[in-house]
């Protein structure tokens, strides 16, 4: 089952989770992603607002309304996670692993997230989030105001290719069994693994300059993707159609190890 938490209230943006990005609303966009995906039987979006309550049914999602107790900016993302999974097993439909997606990432891969369901449905991870890797250099100022470095020696200035990346966390998505979050009260536990997205996607909508980069992103993915699919026509007896990114990318281990 995934849930996405999608409240009326949001101050960087008013209205955000039903902001557009290459012509449909975000909480749409991520009820989508997880309608195409194999491994996800329902679609819930936990909210408390009429528009968005209105639109996610538009979708195709259920619907469970939030209190106004957990809907304030105070109230944590765990809180409506579980608050959903005590009203849907109410209603006897008490799901074994939950799949978390924010509306704030409008470009979750179906695929990316078929795999990372079913490692947890394997056994294989208890929890899997998407990142996407970084050669980033971070800095810490002090209270003094002084810089000092977080992740690396700033003596030392090795070569992008000759330093092992980090991973940052995206926001997309998190796969985890019900009954431990249940158990821990919070979405990392047991052995967690990432799912690696692709960077170029990995936008997480905070402001309206965030907005803006999805929807231009969006408008050229739906272009390319269309004259791929054209050139795919006219050539599909000639040869096998080339593997698409995000099934080259799927295919490599993941970089702790995972399938």
């Amino acid at each position: 089952m995934a849930i996405v938490p999608a409240r009326a209230g949001s101050k960087g943006i008013p209205g955000k989770n039903l902001r557009t990005v290459g012509g449909r609303s975000l909480v749409r966009r991520a009820v989508d992603a997880a309608r195409a995906t194999p491994t996800i039987d329902a679609v819930v979006v936990s909210t408390d607002g009429d528009a968005i309550a209105d639109a996610a049914r538009d979708a195709g999602a259920l619907v469970v309304r939030r209190p106004p107790e957990l809907a304030g900016d105070e109230a944590s993302s765990e809180s409506a996670l579980l608050h959903v999974l005590g009203a849907m097993t109410a209603d006897g439909r008490a799901p074994e692993v939950v799949v978390f997606l924010q509306a704030t990432s409008p470009f979750i891969d179906p695929v990316d997230l078929d795999h990372a369901v079913r490692r947890v449905q394997s056994g294989a991870a208890d929890v899997v989030f998407a990142a996407t890797p970084s050669h980033a250099f971070l800095w810490r100022t002090a209270p003094d105001g002084g810089a000092h470095a977080v992740n690396h020696d700033a003596a030392t200035r090795p070569r992008r290719q000759d330093r092992e990346p980090e991973y940052r966390e995206t926001g997309a998505f998190y796969v985890l069994r019900a009954a431990a979050l249940r158990a821990h009260g919070h979405r990392f536990h047991g052995r967690v693994e990432l799912a690696v997205i692709d960077p170029r996607t990995a936008i997480d909508i905070d402001d309206l300059h965030d907005l803006e980069l999805a929807d231009a992103l969006a408008t050229e993915r739906d272009a390319t993707r269309a004259h791929e699919q054209e050139h795919e026509h006219e050539h599909e007896h000639e040869h096998e159609p080339t593997p698409t990114l995000a099934s080259q990318r799927t295919t490599a281990p993941a970089p702790n190890g995972a399938p």
